[in-house]
């Protein structure tokens, strides 16, 4: 009897040889992206979100697959709900589709124009970025946002997702090409890398010359391990350890409110609050009327019992005050008015969202001056920062750095720019 033998993975040698090809293929088909009509990509774009929607069943079928190994191999329920689709979140990824297409096209946008005394006509023009590539975990959403925004903005998409969702990624990424296939259009716009091991990643974000940028997009250790090899510009994004600063002025049920959507409407994403910060001054009043709310919607509060005594915190250390939970847990400090909540979000925010909940417009306008976020939420959830809510349309992430692009990166977020001059013989003389 023949012996049977597992198949042999490739080799990360291999693995990268295979990414550099797709990302030659990317930059080709880089170049025709660039000369498309708004209407061709608009069109494109509706008959990619028709034929999802119409291959429901297979993509639900594919993203079964995964789910089903994902509760063999132990993943997390936050990770579960970021990998689960359904018919309504089908519907919503085509809708996001939908929504682009109905956007301003960036593609050309004169963003700065003079005529100068010589008369030297100069423009200053949005062109694409070229090849962006996207690196995300369990988020087969992702996958056709990443593939709509770059598309409307002229730029072929690299896409690396996790080993979790291939199943999902391969099915969404296959209804993509073979729509652009259909109106001959190219196929390599939209590429899914390999992503059984690391080693696409590193190749990725190390083809300089064929790729323009890489966009990680989950958690801390996904950001810091792309940046950190990255030869490739990389555009940090996504950890949200965002904080809720419930002020001496609040109106506490309007802060309750605030708060628990923050926390609950969807514990797994990125501007979820994770920490509660509540003024020392009203904490005696204010701390048990949160603490109950949260609570009755099955939030498990961290914090110190030397800040509130006898109120059944589970016990916080460093580490609570840094975590970004992604799950019904969040951490509760008591502070000492705005300068307290700054100093804290100083030392343990991450440039994401902050929001305060106060009457006071003083210290909303001293608080909003001073927090260093790429979101600043006055009277109102965290949960809002996203670039569907701004009307930016499906977002390709949310960046918390602070040169090219800051927060819900929309289609300009995709865009370089280019000087044009026009002239008439002129020559510099000196």
């Amino acid at each position: 009897m023949t012996a049977v033998h597992p198949p042999v993975a490739p080799s990360d040698e291999a693995v990268a040889h295979e990414v550099r090809e797709l990302a030659r293929r990317a930059k080709a088909a880089s170049r025709q992206l660039a000369l498309l009509s708004t209407a061709q990509k608009n069109e494109a774009l509706l008959a990619v979100a028709e034929k999802i929607v119409a291959r429901t069943d297979d993509v639900l079928a594919a993203n079964a697959l995964d789910e089903e190994a994902g509760a063999s191999a132990g993943m997390s329920e936050s990770l579960k709900d970021r990998l689960r689709l359904t018919p309504a979140r089908i519907e919503g990824v085509a809708s996001g589709l939908r929504q682009v297409a109905a956007l301003a096209d960036p593609v050309g946008e004169v963003v700065d124009g003079r005529t100068l005394p010589n008369g030297l006509k100069l423009r200053q023009e949005r062109v694409p970025l070229g090849v962006v590539g996207i690196v995300y975990e369990a988020r087969p959403n992702v996958t056709v946002d990443g593939f709509g925004l770059a598309f409307k903005s002229g730029n072929a998409v690299l896409l690396r997702g996790s080993a979790s969702a291939a199943r999902s990624n391969e099915a969404l990424v296959a209804l993509v090409r073979e729509t652009l296939a259909e109106r001959g259009l190219p196929e390599d716009a939209a590429q899914l890398l390999p992503s059984a091991s690391h080693a696409s990643v590193t190749a990725l974000a190390q083809a300089r010359g064929l790729v323009d940028v890489i966009i990680p997009r989950g958690g801390a250790g996904l950001i810091n391990a792309v940046v950190a090899q990255a030869t490739v510009p990389a555009i940090e994004t996504g950890v949200g350890n965002c904080h809720v600063f419930v002020h001496a002025a609040a109106d506490l049920d309007k802060a309750v409110d605030i708060l628990v959507n923050a926390k609950t409407r969807r514990p797994s994403v990125c501007n979820t609050a994770e920490t509660v910060l509540v003024d020392r001054a009203i904490a005696a009043e204010a701390a048990p009327k949160i603490l109950a709310a949260l609570r009755a919607a099955g939030v498990t509060v961290h914090g110190s019992e030397s800040d509130l005594p006898g109120q059944g915190l589970v016990p916080a250390t460093d580490t609570d005050w840094a975590e970004e939970y992604l799950s019904l847990d969040i951490a509760l400090a008591v502070v000492d008015g705005v300068d307290g909540a700054v100093a804290h979000i100083d030392r343990w925010g991450t440039g994401h969202t902050e929001a305060i909940v106060t009457k006071d417009l003083a210290a909303a306008q001293e608080f909003a001056a001073r927090v260093d976020a790429a979101a600043v939420m006055v009277n109102a959830s965290t949960a809002f920062t996203d670039g569907e809510q701004f009307g930016l349309g499906a977002e390709i992430g949310i960046s918390t750095q602070k040169l090219h692009a800051r927060g819900p990166m929309g289609l300009p977020a995709l865009t370089s720019t280019k000087w044009v001059v026009w002239g008439d013989g002129q020559v510099r003389s000196a």
